[in-house]
C-alpha cells in the first residue's frame, strides 16, 4: 500500500492492547534529573515557550489544541503552529481561523522583532507526539522516541506504544527472541512521533471518513516506513 499524505495546512506572510510481558524501567542520575525536567515538547526553545504561552489562550478559545510551535531562522524568519481539535479533523478553513486570531494578537503582543512568516498547519498522518496524552491515544502504534540524555546507554526507542501508567510513556521493543514493554518518563523525552505505517494510515482515513472530514485529494503515493524493504 502506497499513499502520500499532505498536512493540511495554511502559510500567513506576517509580521492496540497493552503487552503483558516483561517491564523495564530506566533511571536517570540525579545530576541530570533538573537538565531533562525542563524538556517540553509543544515548545522546545525559551522564544518558543514565550510564543507558546501567547498564543495557547488564543487557540484554546477557539476550540483547537497547539500540538507544536517553532520559530525557525534562516533567510526569512518561520514561525510554525501545529494545531489540532480535541477530536481531531483540522481543516484548511480551520487553520485560517487560527492564523488570523494569531495574526491580530502577535501584533499587540509583538514578541518578534524581525519580520517572519506564520504557517499553520495539521500535524499529519505521521504527527508528533508532544502531549503526554497523545501516547494513550495512539496507543497500539508504532513510534520512534528519543531521549535528553543517555537511558541505559540509548538515546532511541522504537516500537508499538503501550500507553500510560503516571507519567511513564510504555513502549514495547523488540529484545532477541522477546518483546519488552519499557518505561520512560515523559519528562525524558526530546521527541517523539508516530511511525507511518499502512495501519496508521487506515485508522486516520477511517476516523476521517467517519467525521465526515475525508479529502481524497489529500493524498498522494509516497512508500510508508518498511514498505521499500517489501519491494526489494
Amino acid at each position: 500500500m502506497q499513499l502520500q499524505q499532505r498536512r493540511v495546512g495554511l502559510l500567513v506572510q506576517g509580521s492496540t492492547g497493552k503487552f503483558d510481558g516483561p517491564r523495564a524501567r530506566f533511571f536517570v542520575p540525579d545530576d541530570r534529573v533538573e537538565n531533562l525536567m525542563t524538556n517540553n515538547l509543544i515548545a522546545k526553545a525559551a522564544i518558543d515557550r514565550r510564543l507558546a504561552e501567547i498564543i495557547t489562550p488564543v487557540i484554546e478559545d477557539l476550540g483547537y489544541e497547539l500540538v507544536r510551535i517553532r520559530l525557525m531562522s534562516g533567510k526569512t524568519t518561520t514561525m510554525q503552529i501545529m494545531a489540532d481539535k480535541p477530536d481531531g479533523g483540522i481543516e484548511v478553513d480551520d487553520c485560517a481561523e487560527i492564523s488570523n486570531a494569531v495574526s491580530a494578537t502577535l501584533d499587540v503582543e509583538d514578541p518578534i522583532l524581525d519580520a517572519y512568516t506564520l504557517e499553520v498547519s495539521s500535524p499529519g498522518i505521521d504527527r508528533p507526539l508532544t502531549r503526554l496524552k497523545d501516547f494513550e491515544t495512539f496507543e497500539g502504534y508504532e513510534a520512534k522516541i528519543e531521549t535528553a540524555e543517555l537511558i541505559d546507554g540509548r538515546r532511541r526507542f522504537k516500537g508499538e506504544l503501550a500507553g500510560i501508567e503516571g507519567d511513564e510513556v510504555l513502549i514495547n521493543i523488540p529484545e532477541g527472541d522477546e518483546t519488552i514493554t519499557i518505561g520512560l518518563q515523559f519528562d525524558w523525552l526530546s521527541d517523539a512521533k508516530l511511525v507511518l505505517t499502512d495501519d496508521l494510515i487506515k485508522e486516520m482515513l477511517r476516523q476521517r471518513k467517519d467525521a465526515g472530514a475525508l479529502n481524497e485529494n489529500a493524498f498522494d503515493e509516497i512508500e510508508t516506513e518498511g514498505s521499500e524493504e517489501e519491494t526489494n
